[in-house]
């Protein structure tokens, strides 16, 4: 069966980290779209002016052109975008997946899911521009919080395109309900390996809230490390 899969990136990437998985999904038969999240990849929003509305609106214009309920993706931490999106388009939507992603229940953000997480290597080394519009994780700990499976010289081409992370959607408290964010099918694919979001938060997540956990033995990026293996993994999905 083609399905329509719409791949949202994490923070501080874009559509581009998608490339090796869409090549994959499209062989075997799928639709694939990839969008840039404002200030990420191609866009050229300025960090200073992006809210959490910036990334629900682009993703809703995306699937308002979409004829077919998709399957929408968020990884990391725009498994809260998702959740939003998905709440305000539940019949655009057949069902989400969030990989090594933030699954939290209404009223949580990002700086609240992340308090108190031990042993996140992306959390120790975490800060924010002087004038807090901008967050960073320090650049000598990035390949280890992030894609450690990764070869250094594979991760140094991809680091090129590392974005400032916009600040405030971080701070964004999720708004969605039981009777429709609820009602909407969910699977989670777990990185056991995964050193920026430890996979006991992971689990602590999605714990009674999935219909079905896949699992990856990889960092938090997948994407590049198993493109391929993700791929088949997003293809039984639907």
């Amino acid at each position: 069966m083609k399905t329509t899969y719409v791949l949202v990136h994490s923070a501080w990437l874009g559509a581009w980290q998608w490339e090796q998985v869409a090549l994959s999904l499209t062989h075997l038969g799928h639709n694939v779209i990839t969008p840039d999240l404002p200030g990420h990849g191609d866009d050229p929003t300025p960090a200073e002016n992006i809210t959490m509305d910036y990334y629900v609106n682009t993703l809703l214009h995306v699937l308002d052109q979409q004829h077919e309920p998709v399957v929408l993706v968020g990884h990391s931490f725009n498994g809260i975008t998702i959740s939003r999106v998905a709440e305000l388009r539940p019949k655009k939507i057949s069902c989400l997946v969030y990989l090594t992603a933030f699954l939290v229940p209404n009223g949580v953000s990002f700086f609240d899911a992340v308090q108190g997480v031990q042993g996140s290597k992306a959390v120790e080394n975490f800060y924010l521009s002087e004038d807090h519009t901008r967050a960073f994780v320090k650049e000598d700990a990035i390949h280890q919080a992030f894609a450690h499976d990764v070869p250094l010289a594979q991760f140094e081409q991809a680091a090129a395109h590392i974005v400032p992370e916009p600040a405030a959607p971080l701070g964004y408290k999720l708004e969605v309900s039981e009777e429709v964010f609820g009602k909407i099918p969910k699977y989670y694919i777990e990185c056991t390996e995964d050193k920026a979001i430890p996979i006991e938060v992971q689990r602590s997540m999605h714990r009674g809230k999935v219909r079905k956990v896949y699992v990856m033995g990889t960092s938090h990026t997948p994407n590049f490390s198993e493109p391929q293996k993700l791929a088949h993994i997003l293809a039984k999905i639907h």
